[in-house]
């Protein structure tokens, strides 16, 4: 089968990664990059990131490497349906600005020659599928045009919720990711749209939201209003932390049951899920590609039925490596369809 040519709209650090993650993949190639900086300066931060680790040149306006040779395309203005992805061949564009995560941006996309979508985030309203692998990629359907490989959190938390709850039940969970600053917060005080959220990145614990509990109850019904959420962005740069409490069906479950249940299910998904026994703390995590590191000594659990884990992450790369696992279970049914 032929390889799935890829356009990436946006190329900051979720996209720098899957470019990366590419070279190592002889079944994806990227053929286009969208983006308003300057190419030069893109190659820069992409050959920077790695310390000069990876062969990739910059030759006009291309990204050449043994992945292929990518367009990269710059504009004043860049938004869904600029770029006539037909081409370039495009089969499936990675909408990675963080800014167009709607259905009807989606559609654009697909307007413009896109035979795919997928977000490097959640979407703002119902698309064709929210994909989090090792729970709900047994659903996948070649009709779906519009997908999101959902978000960093919502993958190490969806994947737990999975585990333990055919483990132990759960009743109710209440999830806090703790996560490293992002792009879109100002390093020094800056009037914002939120009040906590024009304070400085670099210097403070900031609360903020999360739409993670929203979107797990959409991929797993049963557990429709029994999920919160919340969301504390921290000065680190990179290494993220999901602390989930869960109320187990069951009492009598120890701790035991869970590390079990934990460590078959990594034994079943090594690429997605991790566990840890050694006292590992944020920076520990930088160039990890799993969504779930579990933190195995520091799980807690009450005398009645109140259980509390620990999962670490490094959110961009680990959400750029689910988005090329998905790209590949599609590839793969549409494979598996046409030996039919």
């Amino acid at each position: 089968m032929s390889k799935v040519r890829v356009g990436l709209m946006g190329f900051g650090e979720v996209s720098r990664h899957i470019y990366r993650l590419c070279l190592e993949d002889e079944q994806i190639e990227i053929v286009a990059i969208a983006e308003l900086g300057r190419p030069e300066i893109m190659h820069y931060l992409l050959v920077a990131e790695t310390k000069g680790k990876i062969d990739v040149g910059l030759e006009n306006n291309f990204l050449v490497s043994r992945n292929g040779r990518a367009r990269m395309i710059q504009g004043k203005s860049l938004e869904p349906g600029d770029i006539p992805w037909d081409v370039f061949g495009v089969d499936v564009v990675i909408d990675g600005t963080g800014v167009y995560k709607a259905r009807a941006d989606m559609q654009k996309h697909l307007d413009a020659g896109a035979r795919h979508v997928i977000l490097s985030t959640l979407p703002t309203d119902v698309i064709d599928r929210v994909v989090v692998m090792g729970v709900n990629d047994h659903t996948i359907k070649t009709s779906d045009k519009m997908v999101s490989a959902g978000s960093a959190t919502t993958n190490a938390a969806a994947i737990m919720l999975r585990v333990i709850d055919d483990a132990a039940g759960v009743d109710y969970a209440m999830l806090t990711t703790v996560h490293s600053y992002t792009s879109d917060q100002p390093l020094r005080d800056k009037a914002g749209h939120s009040f906590r959220r024009s304070r400085s990145a670099a210097e403070n614990i900031i609360p903020n939201e999360t739409p993670s509990p929203e979107w797990i109850q959409h991929i797993m019904p049963e557990f429709k209003g029994r999920i919160e959420g919340s969301a504390l962005n921290v000065p680190v740069p990179n290494g993220s932390l999901l602390d989930l409490t869960t109320i187990l069906k069951k009492g009598n479950v120890d701790i035991g049951v869970i590390n079990k249940a934990i460590t078959k299910a990594a034994e079943k998904h090594p690429d997605i899920i991790e566990v840890v026994e050694d006292p590992i703390v944020s920076t520990d995590v930088i160039g990890n590609r799993h969504s779930v590191v579990y933190d195995k000594i520091a799980t807690m659990k009450s005398k009645g039925r109140m259980l509390k884990t620990l999962v670490w992450y490094h959110a961009a790369l680990a959400q750029a490596s689910r988005i090329r696992d998905v790209i590949l279970a599609y590839r793969n049914l549409q494979e598996k369809g046409e030996a039919k």
